[in-house]
């Protein structure tokens, strides 16, 4: 580039000499005819001073009268200058002055169509500059455009790479949850067989219970003994012995619930926190029941569209009768690093929800709504779970 542009500068020097040679052999010129125009106007007016043949011509002309003929009489003066050296040298002057002008303007000429064809080449050379210098511009355009199709090309090809194996990964995910589901299933009915199985155990201690105390009423009966007191202490006996049994199910049934229990609580007692609790715990659940949809349709609209490849699927984690919560959270991550966690305020429906958002790890949001206000929860869950994944694709980008 540099010896372009040193070549570039010569070239237009040169040019620039050449021109400014030819304006000052314009000017000469220009003098010069100037000058030689002057003397040859001073030479006509000498002419005509010197030169200038006077000729007189006289007409006489009479006429007769009546029938004569006319007789016309001319007189022809001629009148003449001396000799002088001036003149003749102005007269052997003028071929020389011809002859050197007519050569003037030949080399002029020659200059002059030199100039222009030098012009007109220097016009022919930008003009193919020009044409090259558009055909590279229209070969680049069409590079451009061609590397730009590609790229969307690839760029399409990666985008429906990423749909099949987002497919694939939803796919997997369904089949996962599905048989999540199947477990929890298998192990609601386990619970409600083992629950089954322990009152028939029982329904058969107080059958048993029964048929005992008939046997020992009969034995009683059949012995007729007086002291008939001892044998029914013994029937007390065996009585109580079966309703600690049952109190001490039930006590240990509520006390995995999470009810406190107190010393002096009887049967009666237990069996009415457990239903006082288990009543709360439909109320949370029934409360908390369109928030819980909500968050499973987010989850499950953001693993089928937006969750990148190299990051793990989002689940929704319902503990609404144990705990009364719901939490969202990365699959592969523990339940204490939740994205979102959703309760009830005080375990009570009328104080109202509250929304805590560890989404952001600089900072944590909680938000406080009323249990009406659904779409204004989804809005906030929406937001939140968005500007994570945005920031997820930046770190990756970065």
């Amino acid at each position: 580039m540099k010896k372009r542009k040193n070549r570039k500068r010569k070239n237009n020097k040169k040019k620039n000499r050449v021109k400014n040679i030819f304006k000052r052999n314009l000017k000469k010129k220009n003098k010069k005819r100037k000058i030689i125009s002057s003397k040859i106007k001073k030479q006509k007016i000498s002419k005509k001073r010197y030169y200038k043949k006077k000729i007189k011509i006289k007409i006489k002309k009479n006429v007769k009268k009546k029938n004569k003929f006319k007789k016309i009489k001319k007189k022809i003066i001629i009148k003449t200058k001396p000799f002088r050296f001036k003149d003749l040298f102005l007269k052997l002057y003028n071929p020389i002055k011809i002859a050197s002008l007519t050569f003037l303007n030949h080399k002029k000429n020659q200059i002059k169509n030199r100039y222009i064809n030098y012009l007109e080449n220097r016009k022919i050379e930008k003009l193919k500059k020009l044409e090259i210098e558009r055909k590279e511009k229209e070969k680049k355009i069409k590079e451009e455009e061609l590397k730009r199709i590609q790229i969307k090309e690839q760029a399409l090809k990666d985008e429906i790479k990423i749909a099949r194996q987002r497919t694939k990964d939803i796919k997997y995910f369904l089949k996962k949850e599905q048989a999540e589901i199947r477990k929890e299933q298998a192990e609601r009915q386990r619970k409600f067989l083992s629950e089954i199985k322990l009152e028939k155990k029982l329904e058969n201690f107080r059958k048993r219970e029964i048929k005992e105390l008939q046997n020992l009423e009969k034995l009683a009966l059949k012995e007729q003994r007086s002291d008939y007191a001892s044998v029914q202490e013994r029937i007390e006996d065996i009585k109580q012995k079966y309703r600690n049994l049952r109190d001490e199910k039930i006590r240990q049934r509520v006390e995995q619930l999470g009810v406190q229990i107190e010393e002096g609580d009887d049967r009666d007692a237990l069996l009415e926190k457990e239903k006082k609790y288990t009543l709360e715990r439909q109320k949370i659940e029934n409360t908390l029941e369109s928030f819980y949809r909500c968050s499973a349709s987010l989850c499950f609209q953001i693993n089928k569209r937006y969750i990148p490849k190299h990051r793990s699927i989002l689940r929704t984690i319902d503990r609404r009768f144990e705990t009364g919560e719901i939490f969202i959270k990365w699959d592969d991550s523990e339940d204490e690093d939740w994205i979102l966690l959703i309760y009830i305020k005080n375990n009570s429906p009328k104080e109202g929800i509250i929304i805590e958002d560890k989404s952001n790890p600089e900072k944590s949001i909680s938000h406080e709504l009323k249990t009406t206000e659904i779409f204004k929860a989804s809005d906030l869950m929406v937001d939140s779970l968005i500007q994570l994944l945005e920031r997820e694709r930046q770190k990756k980008a970065s």
